[in-house]
């Protein structure tokens, strides 16, 4: 069994991964050539290419790497023409998985697509090309389903992948920080991606000391991974860590809009939301986006249950403001949020994705 298995950045490389040591349990001899990280490689796939070069999202932050983008789908039509592959397996980052499908399909292999590309929220035109492309999905947010088969596209829910992280210990976590019990910790996410680093890093480093002087004593830690850059200079004074230990030992985050949203929500771990991106990009953003939120905890919600602040509105004291009641241990602003995580994280599912979406590969590709 020869498959090929595509990650275009660090949450797709850590749910591919998944997918990989269940292929390779129940199949160890298959052949999984990979376009991911450290996450894929560590799982048993041998990388073509390495999705540092490849991770952006945005139109103007993703048109700065196209040249990049193209050289490797190139490659691997090459590699798919030639007959290398029973399946072709992608993971979330439409942009470029939607023109590796095609790819594929033209070359008459399956593909399935995990993570699909999110068209309830926006780019509806898109369907015609899954429709063309993509013999299955395998979805992870639980309206998913209904809404890609309603449109002709066979999706099948197996459930979030996050739940198949075993909990960190909160005890555990601080004292790695070392942070002592008692001491308030406020978690900064950023983001993984280079581009959204630089967007949101000095703002939320500001919104962090505006915080600590409203509120007094407060640890501080920026969740860093390898692939964003240094601290800037207006960081200099806080601390970074591993984003699994930040999150577990955080009294509240600020963290930007996406998949950590979630995260924060199955740690039980009240949040922030503030996203910048590119004025152009966000310029287009608002005209096509259809949801009425842009967390993802609160799109699962269906209701604001995090606030949210996104682009001018994301200024240091409304932020400070907000972490403040979040802060606040005689305050209902922590409380309400709690309550509302445990909807949250019913709606995702149980645990096995990577094990579910592997049976889908095996059965495809047979």
């Amino acid at each position: 069994m020869r498959v090929l298995v595509s990650a275009g950045e660090p949450s797709g490389d850590t749910h591919a991964a998944g997918v990989v040591r269940a292929l390779l349990r129940t199949r160890p001899d298959a052949e999984i050539d990979g376009i991911g990280g450290p996450q894929m490689e560590g799982a048993g796939a041998h990388l073509l290419e390495r999705m540092e070069r490849l991770s952006a999202s945005g139109l103007v932050e993703v048109t700065g790497r196209a040249a990049i983008h193209v050289r490797l789908l190139r490659r691997l039509r090459r590699r798919i023409n030639a007959g290398r592959y029973d399946l072709v397996l992608v993971v979330d980052y439409p942009g470029f998985h939607l023109r590796l499908a095609r790819a594929a399909t033209r070359a008459g292999l399956p593909v399935l697509y995990y993570i699909a590309p999110q068209l309830w929220a926006w780019g509806r035109w898109r369907i015609r090309e899954l429709q063309r492309s993509v013999r299955r999905l395998a979805v992870i947010l639980p309206f998913e389903e209904a809404f890609f088969g309603a449109r002709g596209v066979p999706a099948a829910f197996v459930g979030h992948p996050l739940l198949d992280r075993p909990p960190a210990s909160r005890r555990a976590a601080r004292r790695c920080l070392g942070v002592e019990e008692g001491t308030r910790l406020l978690g900064l996410f950023p983001g993984s991606r280079e581009h959204e680093y630089r967007h949101h890093r000095e703002l939320f480093a500001t919104v962090a000391r505006r915080l600590r002087a409203r509120v007094g004593p407060l640890e501080i830690v920026v969740a860093s991974s390898p692939l964003t850059q240094r601290p800037s200079s207006a960081e200099t004074d806080l601390a970074t860590g591993d984003p699994t230990t930040v999150l577990a030992a955080a009294d509240a985050v600020l963290c930007k809009a996406g998949t950590t949203t979630l995260e924060a929500a199955l740690a039980d771990v009240p949040m922030v939301i503030a996203h910048r991106m590119h004025p152009v990009t966000f310029r287009v953003a608002r005209r096509l986006v259809r949801v009425p939120h842009v967390g993802l905890v609160n799109l699962l919600a269906e209701s604001r249950l995090a606030p949210e602040f996104l682009q001018g509105a994301a200024q240091p004291d409304a932020l400070a403001e907000a972490l403040a009641t979040l802060l606040d241990e005689g305050g209902s602003a922590a409380h309400r949020q709690r309550a509302g995580f445990a909807t949250v994280r019913a709606r995702l599912g149980t645990p096995g994705a990577g094990r579910r979406v592997a049976e889908l590969a095996l059965r495809m590709a047979a």
